[in-house]
């Protein structure tokens, strides 16, 4: 069976929504990246999991225990069903690719995907704090050039000489 009628490959191997797409399901219980309402997104959860083990190449019962291990955890409807989205499906995949072709035992691969998410935390996190060190800098610069542009260039400061009758002698060595 083709994959799903809402994606598409982008050439990289991820499914995700295919361009000018205006509709979408709303999001679940985890928290996703801010986009307008009914804007299909790589985190937009729109596969039940009979579509999602298809894309994925699993069994329906394979996601349930990884679901339930932790691995990847979709997003849920009122009515608990499991809705996945294009990034869940890519997850799948890696998970399987890792207990497969790399022999890492499901505990491990949690590890792993844990130890991802850490350092992909940890790296927004630098850029979050190197933005603010740019912007603390260039307002620092801003604060600075107009403390200089202030001085007024055509005044000298007056210092008033005091005359003095001392006579210094001075005799050169020989």
């Amino acid at each position: 069976m083709s994959p799903h009628p809402d994606s598409s490959r982008d050439g990289t191997g991820r499914i995700g929504p295919g361009p000018g797409l205006g509709e979408g399901l709303p999001g679940g219980g985890r928290p996703r990246a801010a986009a307008p309402p009914y804007v299909l997104t790589e985190d937009t959860p729109v596969y039940v999991i009979s579509v999602a083990a298809e894309l994925s190449g699993l069994h329906p019962q394979t996601l349930r225990q990884y679901d339930r291990l932790g691995l990847v955890s979709p997003d849920r409807t009122a009515g608990r069903g499991r809705r996945y989205s294009a990034r869940d499906i890519q997850q799948l995949r890696e998970v399987q690719r890792l207990s497969q072709d790399e022999g890492i035992n499901l505990a491990g691969i949690k590890r792993i995907i844990e130890l991802e998410n850490q350092v992909a935390a940890l790296q927004s996190r630098v850029s979050e704090l190197v933005d603010a060190l740019e912007s603390a800098a260039a307002t620092l610069q801003q604060r600075e050039a107009a403390v200089h542009a202030s001085y007024r260039r055509d005044l000298v400061p007056y210092q008033q000489v005091q005359q003095s009758s001392a006579l210094v002698v001075w005799r050169p060595k020989r």
